[in-house]
């Protein structure tokens, strides 16, 4: 299948402007995306009941048909959006400035005179078997490497300059010779640059690069819990919840205290009595007094200390476990 051209420039004076060839990277590779499954829509509803034929049968044929559809609205989309601009001077009609919106409004269009009979038919178009059926085939495509993504952003750098009115997603720059288009490219705030992060193999345009670089799985990271560990920002999250020592959790005696988690057992230290309490609450539910029970706690705790030894861990397991037996 052949790729559309973008336009070179357009002729001022003696010669043809040399426009530069830039755009959002970023932009780019999300309207390819969108490419895919608008072919598998419209090969699922052409296909609808059809015994004899499968989405796959017509694939081949249809993408190119739809290829150049959408290409032909995007060389016209300018012109006929100030010819309808002008029409509709004194009504709220306004046609959209947003690129992806548009190439979704043409593969729309082509997708409706491709349905047939039961295509047509509201309930089949809103169902979710419809809707399987288009996901099953983009992933048999994608696996198949039937419409490659590099094949697919050629076509979506077209579009795009296509019809982005307010470029917004490209550069419209033009100049008179290579050389002064090559100064430009230099400087172009469209050019696309390597991302720094190791690993990660993304080309974004340089004005992208700060949202790509605060977004990139790849970037490493310090601890968002404010631990020692360097971690990269996709394992964050996990870091976080399973393994940071400074992950919050509740004490484990019940006296309502949240701290880090490596601050357990200087918590567990610093409130021995309060535990003990608790626990002798619960295993003397009746038959003893609150005071009662703090003297007991006392005692338990001089009876540790008075052997000029400092709380020993085994004596902090003991209440733990006896907690944990209770509860």
């Amino acid at each position: 299948m052949e790729l559309p051209i973008a336009d070179p420039g357009t002729e001022r004076g003696e010669g043809i402007l040399l426009q530069c060839p830039y755009c959002d990277s970023e932009a780019m590779h999300k309207l390819a995306q969108l490419l895919l499954p608008g072919l598998a829509a419209v090969c699922v509803d052409s296909t609808t009941g059809d015994l004899f034929r499968k989405p796959s049968h017509v694939a081949v044929e249809l993408r190119k048909e739809m290829v150049d559809y959408i290409t032909q609205r995007s060389d016209t989309f300018i012109a006929d959006a100030l010819i309808e601009s002008e029409a509709n001077q004194e009504t709220e009609n306004e046609m959209p400035e947003d690129p992806f919106e548009i190439v979704s409004i043409f593969m729309d269009d082509f997708s409706r005179t491709k349905r047939n009979i039961i295509g047509h038919v509201s309930g089949w178009l809103l169902s979710d078997s419809r809707e399987d059926k288009i996901d099953e085939f983009v992933q048999e495509m994608d696996m198949t490497r039937f419409w490659p993504l590099d094949r697919r952003e050629a076509i979506a750098e077209v579009l795009l300059k296509n019809v982005d009115i307010k470029t917004k997603f490209h550069c419209p720059e033009k100049y008179e010779n290579e050389e002064r288009l090559a100064d430009h490219k230099e400087q172009c705030t469209f050019r696309p640059v390597a991302c720094p992060n190791v690993g990660c193999r993304a080309k974004v345009s340089v004005r992208c690069m700060k949202d790509h670089d605060a977004a990139c799985p790849l970037k490493v990271l310090q601890c968002e819990q404010s631990c020692e560990k360097c971690l990269l920002r996709r394992d964050m999250d996990r870091h976080c919840v399973t393994v940071c020592p400074m992950r919050p959790m509740k004490c484990p005696f019940g006296c309502d205290s949240s701290f880090p988690e490596r601050d357990l057992e200087k918590h567990s230290s610093e409130f021995l009595q309060a535990h003990l309490l608790k626990v002798l609450k619960v295993i003397h539910e009746k038959g003893h007094s609150e005071e009662d029970l703090k003297e007991l706690a006392e005692k338990l705790e001089k009876y540790n200390l008075a052997r000029d030894k400092p709380i020993t861990p085994m004596f902090r397991d003991t209440a733990t476990m006896t907690l944990g037996c209770i509860f």
